[in-house]
């Protein structure tokens, strides 16, 4: 806070100030700058309201949950019951299905922004995000719609672009030779597009096994390229949703006898996948999950139409010819489109610029869940432990008590009680720092 009062001092007595404010591309924060308005980042704009601290959240979009609102298809409903999605502080209206929609999903971020007003500045892309070690600020470039650009200044800064921020597009030998449609699947609204038509799905995970069903619901012909090993659960067994049910097993057994208990069950109701074509991966699902984070699929009737014939199970493909596809066995197939159901990756080593805290390999935080949600100088993160909403919202409320009690502690005594009514008053424009960058504050 002394560093603020001496900045309020340059702004009194330095003659070029008016000259810099007339520069309105630099903007104080007082509070946490969070980097995405998805539901992580809502998730800590929200419990920051409640402990009087306001933020600022900075979206590349033009909406909350661009992810969902933008980048999914249409049948899509939450894959785990409702009560394992709800953000903090709020629950899903009680009259609600156990699996929401998307459209109900969105309803319920939309009203949680606006009963905590988070208010995100939309289009604005974060394009460079570092840590000045000479004045003890981040310094958070972005470009706006019109390639205006824009630096945000503040204490803290929370990345909250999340598990998939970018979608994952391999490169496929004669892609440019193949001549039919190839689109991700953040890009596939419905298979009425693609009624009457032969599709090859690449990737076997919940999203291209439900992009397969809901291409037969159309009366197209899908084939689903399957190239490692799966895990197929039913969404409920026994009565109960399967994740529902391990999770509170998990309170009294190890993880490997919940897992032996999933897999008996499993074959029980879906029977022998390897039969059709669904190998099982060596360790068990949650163990699986707890390592590499990989998800096990919820059957929503998907394996029924493999069963049956509509789906069709294909190795891993070689190369794309003239609308068609030679796979690794040797036999070519003609495809009149293909979606890749390959899913997403982090985009934070292309616009943070720090070391410590985030892989550059994989752009996750380098300590696994439990503690990958603080780093170093103010840096934090959320939405990046592998556990969905129900992580994100773990992160949430630790970032936000982290951050209200720094606020706390860096205040003076007598400020306390003001300070969590009211943010302070913004200090003078950063141009002025950059006067004087040989000093510490």
């Amino acid at each position: 806070m002394d560093c603020l009062r001496e900045l309020e001092g340059k702004h009194a007595h330095d003659p070029l100030f008016e000259k810099n404010m007339n520069k309105p591309s630099r903007v104080f924060v007082p509070g946490p700058v969070i980097v995405g308005a998805g539901p992580s980042g809502l998730a800590v704009a929200a419990c920051l309201k409640e402990k009087g601290v306001l933020s600022m959240v900075l979206e590349r979009s033009s909406c909350i949950a661009s992810l969902w609102q933008l980048k999914t298809y249409d049948r899509l409903r939450l894959h785990l019951p409702k009560q394992f999605c709800e953000l903090p502080l709020t629950g899903f209206p009680s009259e609600f299905p156990t699996y929401p929609t998307k459209e109900q999903f969105l309803h319920y971020l939309e009203s949680y922004a606006q009963k905590y007003e988070i208010g995100p500045r939309f289009n604005e892309t974060v394009s460079h995000a570092e840590y000045h070690k000479v004045i003890g600020f981040w310094r958070v470039k972005t470009v706006g719609k019109k390639l205006e650009e824009t630096e945000y200044v503040c204490r803290w800064l929370v990345v909250a672009t999340g598990e998939n921020a970018e979608a994952v597009v391999p490169e496929i030998d004669g892609m440019g030779e193949f001549g039919g449609d190839i689109k991700h699947t953040s890009y596939y609204k419905s298979g009425e597009e693609f009624t009457g038509k032969k599709v090859l799905v690449v990737g076997c995970g919940n999203s291209g096994m439900e992009v397969c069903l809901d291409l037969c619901d159309y009366s197209a012909k899908p084939s689903l390229v399957v190239r490692d090993t799966v895990h197929v659960l039913p969404r409920e067994m026994l009565g109960q949703s399967t994740f529902g049910l391990s999770m509170w097993l998990l309170k009294w057994l190890p993880v490997r006898l919940v897992d032996r208990f999933l897999l008996i069950v499993s074959r029980l109701m879906l029977g022998d996948t390897a039969r059709f074509g669904l190998d099982r991966p060596e360790l068990g699902p949650l163990e699986l999950k707890n390592l590499s984070g990989k998800t096990p699929v919820l059957d929503v009737g998907t394996l029924a139409k493999i069963k049956s014939g509509d789906i069709k199970i294909c190795p891993e493909i070689k190369k794309l010819k003239r609308h068609a596809v030679e796979f690794i066995e040797g036999k070519t197939e003609n495809f009149d489109a293909i979606i890749l159901a390959t899913g997403y990756k982090s985009n934070v080593p292309s616009w943070l610029k720090e070391g410590d805290m985030f892989s550059e390999k994989d752009g996750f935080p380098r300590r696994p869940f439990p503690n990958g949600w603080k780093g170093e100088c103010g840096l934090y993160a959320v939405g990046f432990t592998k556990r969905g909403i129900l992580g994100a919202s773990v992160d949430a409320r630790r970032i936000a008590e982290d951050i209200a009690r720094c606020r706390n502690e860096e205040a003076a005594p007598s400020d306390r009680s003001v300070l969590m009514k009211t943010p302070p008053p913004p200090p003078p424009s950063f141009s002025c720092l950059e006067l004087d960058l040989s000093r510490k504050c």
